[in-house]
């Protein structure tokens, strides 16, 4: 069959995105709602399809607009999702991406029709959607322990106790805080900003730091091996 053949133009590509943000206590990801049939309504990953003059990235860029109002954030591509069958509507590539989104822009309320669950209570998504979350849990596990993207959702000035917190939550285990901290300083990413604040639902000031970001740039581009 010659390649021209127009049926090799009959699939579509969209784009699905497993957004994270961090609120001070909770990793937190995105979620929707399907707008039309088949199975309006069902939870879903923030996803669009991408139109023929547009590239992925800019389709990817476009959802974080549309579902959160963002033109600030980390984004990297995950994986395609090509089962034959995997939308009842005809054939669709997914090249699906995950996205780190600042904490001071947390504060800013979702489109209506996505919220932000806590992964561990993700519900059953239309489609693949699960399989490509799962997959972004293992792409962002990987990632906090050999290059410093943590620090993306952090605030500009953290405790101790949230930047654990971030990492158990995104790791799923509990890490021991003395040899956690030891590392941490080890590494010469934080900086001791020499003060302290009352953090929510603590009566005691938590000791803050921030992070070198010139460090974490050597870093981000070299890698490191943070085994906890």
């Amino acid at each position: 069959m010659s390649t021209h053949d127009s049926s090799y133009f009959q699939v579509a590509l969209s784009t699905s995105l497993v957004v994270y943000g961090f609120d001070g206590e909770n990793l937190l990801t995105l979620i929707g709602q399907k707008p039309q049939e088949p199975y309006k309504g069902a939870p879903m990953l923030p996803t669009t399809m991408v139109k023929p003059d547009q590239s992925v990235e800019d389709a990817a860029a476009a959802v974080l607009t549309e579902s959160l109002g963002l033109s600030d954030y980390y984004l990297e591509q995950l994986n395609a999702f090509s089962k034959l069958y995997r939308k009842p509507e005809g054939r669709v590539v997914n090249i699906a991406h995950y996205s780190l989104i600042k904490h001071e822009l947390m504060e800013r309320k979702p489109a209506a029709g996505y919220q932000w669950i806590r992964p561990k209570e993700m519900p059953d998504l239309v489609y693949d959607h699960n399989q490509i979350f799962d997959f972004a849990q293992e792409r962002l596990k990987r990632r906090v322990k050999h290059r410093p993207i943590g620090f993306r959702l952090l605030p500009k000035e953290f405790s101790f106790n949230q930047i654990h917190l971030l990492y158990e939550q995104t790791l799923g285990k509990k890490l021991d805080k003395r040899n956690f901290h030891k590392k941490l300083m080890r590494s010469k990413l934080l900086i001791d900003e020499h003060k302290a604040e009352k953090m929510d639902g603590s009566n005691k000031p938590s000791h803050l730091y921030s992070f070198n970001e010139k460090r974490y740039n050597k870093l981000n581009l070299r890698g490191y091996d943070f085994k906890f």
